[in-house]
């Protein structure tokens, strides 16, 4: 069957367990060969989201198709043609590598011939060739993290979901990854992800931040960015933890954080941010060395939205 444009649509959706709630009424679409990212605090409900629209748990209410299945009505259908991986990446970690492989293969109906063809072209664009005989349980974070992105895209799914995938891995394996991902988007894959890491979330074509199981934005980063209204300084000054304190007291004030030396601090976008922290400081007998602009990212959006979102 040809996919659709629109290869998520939720409308609604919902998932309750007992009284708690923990996705309300979520409205979602993701569009073919997109790099989506689903991003909230611990317990914000992005894990759940996944599972329904993996087929994994059924929902409570509402409505919704994926790869044009029902995920109510069709949810074996959704399952064999994706792919997902979570955090913990689901290996048999006394299986080696290429075993590993295999078996996932089987599991996708894909056997004889084509099975060990398709194996092994994983392997290689996976750079696995070199460690196809050592056992999965023996392999570093980042290498393992290789195997199942392999394991979960070897049968070239349309459609891949990863829950948390670079959750305790080193910088690099996580730059590797992510242009792993890229490459895969390129070639036709939508991969929707859910992820704590900002940087990583800036790498997203779209994202979605959702906060105690609603959807509070939904955009590009730049959008994002922009729709929050803000503006960003970065300062150097003496006694920091203390001008925090002062600085947060302040209403116009969003946020303060500590970077090393210095402090980063959030105001709304119709302030001049470094004429109103140089005053408030002055006020209260502090001296500033240094004051400068910094650019608003999607971690200070996000910041700012959870921070609203908690204080109503």
């Amino acid at each position: 069957m040809s996919l659709p444009e629109v290869i998520i649509s939720a409308r609604g959706l919902s998932r309750h367990f007992g009284d708690l709630v923990a996705v309300r009424r979520l409205d979602l679409e993701v569009n073919r060969g997109e790099i989506f990212g689903v991003l909230g605090p611990n317990g914000a409900g992005k894990s759940t989201t996944i599972r329904m629209l993996c087929g994994i748990l059924r929902p409570t209410g509402g409505e919704g198709t994926v790869v044009g299945f029902d995920v109510s009505r069709e949810p074996e259908r959704i399952k064999q043609r994706i792919g997902y991986m979570t955090q913990r990446f689901s290996l048999y970690e006394d299986l080696s590598v290429e075993e590993n492989l295999q078996f996932y293969a089987g599991i996708y109906t894909i056997m004889g011939k084509s099975r060990r063809q398709r194996v092994r072209e994983v392997m290689e664009t996976a750079g696995l060739t070199g460690r196809r005989k050592q056992l999965a349980g023996t392999l570093s974070g980042g290498w393992k993290q290789r195997v199942a992105l392999a394991s979960a895209t070897i049968h070239q799914p349309p459609l891949l979901f990863l829950d948390e995938p670079t959750a305790g891995v080193d910088p690099v394996s996580r730059r590797d990854f992510w242009e792993q991902i890229h490459r895969l988007a390129a070639g036709g894959t939508t991969v929707l992800l859910t992820t704590h890491y900002m940087d990583e979330a800036e790498r997203c074509h779209r994202l979605a931040f959702i906060f105690r199981g609603e959807v509070l934005d939904v955009g590009t980063p730049d959008e994002i960015v922009e729709r929050r209204g803000l503006a960003v300084v970065e300062l150097e000054v003496e006694r920091p933890a203390l001008a925090a304190e002062v600085l947060r007291a302040q209403r116009v004030i969003h946020e303060v954080a500590h970077y090393g030396h210095l402090l980063r601090v959030a105001v709304r976008a119709e302030h001049d941010p470094a004429a109103l922290v140089s005053a408030c400081l002055d006020e209260h007998g502090f001296s500033v060395a240094r004051v400068r602009t910094s650019r608003v990212t999607v971690e200070d959006a996000f910041v700012s939205m959870v921070r609203q979102e908690e204080a109503a």
